[in-house]
């Protein structure tokens, strides 16, 4: 399968100074969102026309995404993609898991100060999605989760998570480009919130849970075009 131009775009001159991460930020994008699919071939000459910059940050761009689990190299034959429907619908489940343990935490050590900051984010959330707002939404849903993580205090899960926040953000740029998404997503929001101001920390637990796992059946679906093959969990 052949990359869209329209999917990676060159790197700006301004962004020279840090061409790497950007090279590796536009690939890793564009597979998290389908561009390529689990198991094709990438060609590293063709991705540096592409992308309009030298083969050497593509090369390290691909070493990145190989720690990550994205692409393998195989010797002799070259470096393929590595994200199957199962894999991300395995790593959504991993983030639930995690996440929905810290969003229980969090619903029982709350304050009043931080309901009413988070109810201000609820606010400013409602607005990018009226007005289709993708970068702010991206953004305020990085915050949104970001403050529940914070409000829990369990660093070390929040560590753990680390490691799939290259994932997560690519996620939430493909889904959030849909209307429907994103007023889903916003409504389920809200639901985590009531819970959390209402110190319901089964409740809430639950409300991040099933968020995050439809999430991420509907990226799968987006990408892949179906669900994950033997792999099924309901929200």
């Amino acid at each position: 399968m052949m990359l869209d131009p329209t999917t990676i775009e060159p790197v700006a001159p301004h962004l020279l100074r840090s061409l790497r991460e950007h090279v590796h930020e536009r690939l890793r994008r564009a597979i998290v969102a389908g561009s390529f699919r689990n198991g094709e071939r990438l060609n590293e000459r063709q991705l540096a026309e592409m992308l309009g910059v030298s083969t050497t940050p593509v090369k390290d761009a691909i070493r990145k995404l190989e720690s990550e689990g994205l692409v393998r190299t195989e010797a002799r034959r070259g470096v393929f993609v590595e994200f199957s429907a199962r894999q991300a619908l395995e790593m959504a489940l991993g983030r639930a898991a995690l996440e929905s343990v810290m969003t229980h935490i969090a619903a029982n050590h709350i304050s009043d100060s931080e309901i009413v900051e988070m109810a201000r984010l609820i606010d400013e959330m409602e607005h990018a999605t009226d007005h289709s707002a993708l970068e702010d939404l991206v953004n305020l849903n990085e915050a949104y989760h970001g403050m529940i993580h914070r409000i829990s205090g369990c660093a070390y899960l929040e560590r753990r998570l680390d490691g799939q926040r290259m994932y997560d953000h690519a996620q939430r740029i493909a889904l959030l480009a849909v209307n429907s998404e994103r007023r889903q997503g916003f409504v389920e929001h809200q639901g985590i919130f009531a819970a959390l101001a209402a110190h319901d920390p089964a409740l809430a637990e639950q409300r991040m849970r099933s968020h995050i796992v439809r999430s991420a059946k509907s990226h799968v679906r987006q990408v892949f075009g179906a669900d994950a093959e033997g792999l099924a969990y309901d929200e």
